[in-house]
C-alpha cells in the first residue's frame, strides 16, 4: 500500500485507545510514529518529514490545547484535535490555538481518514508553494520563458539546438503561450545576438500598408511617401525579423515574401533597386497552416521556406506546477508595483490548478494582476480570483434515463460524500458560512454541528 502521508500521533499515555489508532491508520496507509512526548515530536517536525499531527484521544483538554499551541507556533503542520468535548467553546479555543480540524472522540475512522487526507494535502501544497516561491528567486527556466515541467524542459532543449543554426523557425501553438518570448530567446542564444531583434504582428498592420512596412519605399511611392523609408527586413540586418501571425499574411503579398527569402534581397515600393539583406527569419500562428495550404490560403513553397524548424509551445494546462511558478512570478512583480508583499492561500492555488487556462500564460497574468488590485490581505485567496477560476467546469448532464454510476471502487458510504460536499462549498464560499448554508439548505447551526462532526474547520 502508498504511504498516504506521515503522521505524528501524540498521545497522553501508551493507551491502548492511541495504540488502536495508529495501527488502523496504519492500515489504511498512513506512516505513524508515535513519540513519547511534545518534545520528541517537535524535534521530528523540525525534520519536516511530518505531513499531519494528531493529538488525543486520551490527552486531556488543556494539554491538548497547550500542545496545539505548541506545534502551530513551531511550524505550519497542520493539527488535528480529537477530543471528548467538541463543544463550541472547545471548537473556538482550539481554533485560536492553531488546529486545523477539530473531531469528537466518538468520530469514527472515516471522520478521522478524510480529516488527514485534507491535512495531507494541505501539508503537500504548502511545501509546493514554498518550493515555489524559492524556485521563482531562482528563476527556473530558460532566459524569460520561466517553467520547469517537462514540456518546457524539452522547448527549452529545442530551442537551444535552433538557436545554433540559422535556419528559418516557425513557432506553433494556442494564443498566449509565449510564442514571441520563444523568439527572442531563439535570437538571444545565437549568433545573431548583437543584432537586432525587430518583431511585427502581421494582423496588426492593414494590407495596403504591410508591402511598405517589411520592404520599405522610396519618396514618392505613393502619395504621403514625402521621404524614403527602411522597411523591416532593413532594420534586421544581420539579426532577426520576428513575424507575428505569419496565417494572416494575404496570398497577394506571400510571393513577394518567399522571393525576399529565396535572393536575401527586397525591393522597396516604389524604386528598382534591390537591396541586400541578412537577416534570420522566425514566423508564429496560432493557426494551421497544413489545413491553409491543404485549402489554398498559404502557398506550399513559402511554407517549406518557413518552417524548416517547427517548434509547438505548450499550453498551460499541459504544465502541471509551472501554473504557481508562473503565478508567484507575477504576483511578485505586481505586488512590487504598488509597494507589497503577498502570497497565495492554499485554497487559491488549488483553484489556480484546476482551472483550464484557455487563455494560457496571457489569461494567468491578467488573473494575477486583478487579484492584486482586489486583495486587501497578506495573501490572494479564493474571493479575489474570477468566478471562472474559482468554480470547475460542470460535468456534461447525464441522460436521466439512464443515469450512470460510478465504478465499485469509487463507492463510498454517505457521510464522507456529505463531507466532501460540505468542504467543496465551503472553498466555494472561501469560508463565508451563512453564504455557505444557504447553498446547502442548513440552518447554521446544522452547519457548525456539521463541521465539526466532519473535521471541517477553517484552514
Amino acid at each position: 500500500m502508498s504511504n498516504r502521508g506521515h503522521v505524528l500521533l501524540v498521545a497522553g499515555s501508551r493507551s491502548a485507545r492511541s495504540g488502536d489508532l495508529a495501527d488502523a491508520l496504519r492500515h489504511r496507509g498512513f506512516d505513524v510514529s508515535a513519540p513519547p512526548s511534545l518534545a520528541d515530536a517537535l524535534r521530528e517536525i523540525d525534520g519536516g518529514s511530518a505531513d499531519a499531527v494528531v493529538i488525543g484521544p486520551d490527552v486531556d483538554h488543556d494539554r491538548a490545547l497547550h500542545d496545539c499551541r505548541q506545534v502551530s507556533t513551531r511550524s505550519e503542520v497542520p493539527v488535528i484535535l480529537i477530543t471528548a468535548d467538541a463543544g463550541r467553546e472547545t471548537l473556538d479555543a482550539a481554533t485560536r490555538a492553531g488546529a486545523f480540524s477539530v473531531l469528537p472522540a466518538s468520530s469514527d475512522l472515516s471522520a478521522v481518514d478524510l480529516a488527514l487526507d485534507r491535512a495531507v494535502e494541505h501539508s503537500a501544497l504548502r511545501r509546493e508553494v514554498e518550493r515555489l516561491e524559492q524556485a521563482i528567486r531562482d528563476r527556473p527556466g530558460f532566459g524569460a520563458l520561466i517553467g520547469s515541467s517537462p514540456p518546457m524542459q524539452q522547448l527549452y532543449d529545442v530551442l537551444e539546438r535552433a538557436a545554433q543554426s540559422d535556419v528559418s523557425v516557425l513557432l506553433t501553438g494556442e494564443s498566449g503561450t509565449g510564442k514571441e518570448l520563444a523568439a527572442r530567446e531563439i535570437h538571444r542564444h545565437s549568433r545573431r545576438a548583437d543584432g537586432p531583434f525587430v518583431a511585427v504582428n502581421l494582423a496588426a498592420v492593414p494590407d495596403g500598408l504591410l508591402e511598405s512596412e517589411l520592404f520599405g519605399h522610396a519618396r514618392g511611392a505613393f502619395t504621403d511617401a514625402r521621404s524614403a523609408r527602411r522597411g523591416l527586413f532593413a532594420e534586421a540586418h544581420r539579426g532577426t525579423l520576428f513575424l507575428d501571425e505569419i496565417g494572416e499574411l494575404s496570398l497577394p503579398l506571400q510571393p513577394k515574401l518567399l522571393r525576399a527569402l529565396q535572393e536575401r534581397t527586397v525591393r522597396p515600393v516604389g524604386s528598382d533597386r534591390e537591396i541586400e539583406v541578412d537577416v534570420r527569419i522566425i514566423t508564429a500562428t496560432n493557426r494551421d497552416l497544413d489545413a491553409m495550404v491543404a485549402d489554398g490560403r498559404f502557398r506550399q513553397d513559402l511554407y517549406y521556406r518557413l518552417a524548416v524548424v517547427q517548434i509547438e509551445t505548450p499550453p498551460l494546462r499541459n504544465r502541471g506546477a509551472d501554473i504557481l511558478t508562473l503565478a508567484q512570478h507575477f504576483l511578485a512583480a505586481a505586488a512590487a508595483r504598488s509597494d507589497r508583499h503577498l502570497g497565495i492561500s492554499n485554497a487559491a492555488a488549488r483553484s489556480l490548478l484546476r482551472y483550464r487556462w484557455p487563455g494560457n500564460v496571457r489569461e494567468l497574468e491578467n488573473v494575477i494582476e486583478r487579484a492584486v488590485a482586489l486583495s486587501h490581505g497578506d495573501r490572494i485567496g479564493l474571493q479575489d480570483l474570477p468566478q471562472r477560476v474559482r468554480g470547475i467546469t460542470p460535468e456534461p448532464r447525464p441522460d436521466p434515463r439512464q443515469p450512470p454510476l460510478p465504478p465499485a471502487d469509487d463507492l463510498v458510504p454517505m457521510h464522507v460524500i456529505e463531507a466532501r460536499y460540505i468542504r467543496r462549498v465551503l472553498d466555494h464560499t472561501d469560508g463565508n458560512k451563512a453564504q455557505a448554508a444557504r447553498i446547502l439548505g442548513f440552518d447554521r447551526k446544522t452547519l457548525y454541528r456539521k463541521i465539526r462532526l466532519y473535521g471541517l474547520s477553517e484552514e
